[in-house]
């Protein structure tokens, strides 16, 4: 077993794992670690926990120290920095009349290095703008491409919900979101209705997927010929949340249609009639016949 702590860098960022050493921070604390891309300030998301070896993502970093009032302060400088950094990059962005559009900026916690994250329908050649940034802030730049989801993500904003977009708010990293889900779950494909303001399929959509697979995987489908309290009969809807089955019966070569709960009804299998049967049931004749 392995003692670590669990640390975000940005607000619902993803969580990663280091060392604490001698450390034992409390959640919501600051801590000043080493990571890959230098010394970071980070905020203590799961305070000092024991984990398998085996589940450790190597390499395990340490944490250097708890951050002081000074390492904080320093922090919301360079916060300051960036927001200003984002401005100067579009304008030379403009003036070197590229297709791109700057959304944000990622100052180092040492000042050694400035991310920006940019986005573009197409591959740019940035050197010449790169060169000019670089001169300006005299400190190491990186220009990295981002899709429309990781700019909702950097951006936030409100949802058609109403609320904060999940991925700003609190998603740690993107789920996979395919049109068979909200088929499934018998939305409209109206694009416009199950996407998001990135233009892409609602994270959302992954939330309840679970529960509705469950929910088709149990309920006889449409067409499906069902034995009910009323006599054999055909599945015509199915209304899989509140699991109400409407069941059609033909007789005589007119149709009638009724509605049961999907527990009262029981598959064909093979045309014979299902034996299924309710203990309740089972039990209560038996009772009066005793009586």
């Amino acid at each position: 077993m392995k003692e670590i702590i669990g640390v975000r860098f940005r607000e619902s960022g993803k969580v990663y794992s280091f060392d604490p050493g001698n450390f034992n921070p409390s959640a919501g604390e600051h801590v000043v670690v080493e990571t890959s891309r230098g010394i970071e300030l980070g905020v203590t998301a799961d305070p000092r926990h024991a984990i398998d070896e085996k589940d450790i993502i190597s390499p395990l970093r340490r944490v250097l120290r708890i951050a002081t009032q000074a390492d904080i302060k320093t922090a919301e400088d360079l916060r300051s920095r960036e927001i200003k950094a984002v401005e100067l990059c579009q304008e030379k962005i403009e003036a070197h009349q590229l297709e791109m559009k700057v959304i944000n900026a990622e100052c180092s916690f040492d000042g050694s290095k400035i991310v920006f994250y940019f986005t573009a329908d197409g591959r740019i050649d940035f050197r010449n703008l790169v060169k000019d940034l670089a001169a300006v802030f005299r400190t190491r730049i990186e220009l990295r491409q981002i899709g429309v989801r990781d700019e909702a993500k950097m951006l936030g904003g409100l949802g058609i919900c109403g609320r904060p977009f999940c991925c700003a708010s609190f998603l740690d990293d993107f789920q996979p979101v395919s049109i068979k889900m909200a088929k499934e779950q018998n939305l409209s494909l109206n694009q416009a209705k199950i996407s998001g303001t990135c233009g892409r399929l609602m994270c959302c959509l992954k939330y309840e997927q679970e529960a509705y697979e469950d929910l088709i995987r149990t309920t006889p489908k449409v067409g499906t010929e069902v034995d009910t309290p009323a006599g054999p009969g055909t599945v015509s809807d199915v209304s899989l949340i509140s699991g109400k089955l409407r069941i059609k019966y033909e007789s005589a070569g007119e149709f009638s249609f009724r509605t049961f709960d999907k527990c009262d009804v029981c598959p064909r299998r093979g045309g014979e009639h299902c034996h299924k049967k309710n203990k309740k049931n089972e039990k209560a004749p038996a009772e009066t016949a005793e009586t």
